[in-house]
């Protein structure tokens, strides 16, 4: 979107579609999946390991991948992973899914967020 010159940055951030600002970086977010990757898997051959995989997360069943024990608070989330829900869960995990056993604290950037979300996208079917 190129805004026209006389329009005040506020406003063209207003008008721009959230998923423009929000896109953000694969690479930065292939090196920020690493603090993930000690847990979980993603690609062609992702297996469950201490975590479940997340390759297709986004549209996936909470607590759904057959490979993985999951406790059962996330087995009875009873909700799909959305990016708005990713993103909630990826800042507080605790507070989306009491419960989950997750031993991870969450990620207080929202920047960092975005780009793992940008990566996870990468792994689509």
């Amino acid at each position: 979107m190129r805004p026209h010159p006389c329009l005040p940055l506020a406003l063209v951030l207003v008008l721009a579609p959230w998923s423009a600002l929000a896109a953000g970086d694969v690479a930065a977010g292939r090196a920020a999946f690493a603090k993930c990757a000690s847990c979980h898997a993603v690609g062609p051959s992702a297996r469950a390991g201490f975590g479940p995989q997340l390759s297709n997360v986004i549209g996936r069943k909470a607590g759904s991948t057959p490979d993985f024990k999951y406790s059962p608070a996330m087995a009875n989330a009873g909700f799909v992973w959305t990016e708005d829900k990713l993103r909630a869960f990826l800042k507080a995990p605790s507070d989306v899914v009491p419960g989950n056993k997750m031993r991870f604290w969450g990620i207080g950037s929202d920047k960092q967020i975005d780009d793992i979300l940008a990566y996870l996208r990468t792994f689509k079917p």
